[in-house]
């Protein structure tokens, strides 16, 4: 049974694909055949699905899922997410961090002054990016910021136990 909560989504059901109860696949893994070494999928509720096949089809991935035999069935999973539990993600170590774990982290800058808690992480294509929303009454008029999420040029660490990430940031930015 799955806990939503503790549930990642990995990636996003595309249209069907042939007659049989293929479906295209859209991956957010970093390696989108990476999607295939979690299992079971979790769409769209709290019922599992397993993968029958898969397989590359031209720039994309195609899959079979057992239960899903026909167009029609195919037709009613369509733009559903897919997800994992977070307990199926690979450890990552002292040094490493999920976005998803960057979410409600205070920030903090290295001469202590505290600009906000991360609202999202996303990526520009150059690099990721924090979305911080700044404190009420924050002293320098700010709603929020936008920060590279960048190690040594502006990361200087993250405490996951306390939930703080240092910045060398200049908070009138």
């Amino acid at each position: 049974m799955s806990h939503t909560s503790d549930n990642v989504i990995v990636g996003k059901i595309g249209a069907p694909y042939g007659v049989k109860g293929w479906v295209k696949i859209n991956s957010y893994t970093e390696v989108p055949e990476g999607i295939f070494e979690y299992v079971p999928w979790f769409l769209g509720s709290e019922k599992e699905y397993q993968i029958d096949q898969w397989r590359p089809h031209g720039k994309s991935l195609v899959a079979k899922i057992e239960g899903v035999d026909s167009r029609d069935d195919a037709e009613r999973i369509k733009n559903l997410d897919i997800s994992i539990l977070a307990s199926q993600l690979p450890e990552l170590g002292e040094e490493g961090v999920y976005w998803r774990e960057l979410t409600g982290m205070q920030v903090v800058t290295t001469q202590g002054y505290n600009l906000g808690v991360v609202k999202d992480v996303f990526n520009t294509g150059a690099n990721d990016v924090i979305q911080v929303k700044a404190n009420v009454g924050d002293a320098f008029g700010q709603k929020e910021r936008l920060l590279p999420f960048v190690f040594d040029d502006v990361v200087q660490e993250v405490d996951k136990e306390a939930k703080v990430i240092k910045v060398d940031w200049d908070p009138g930015f």
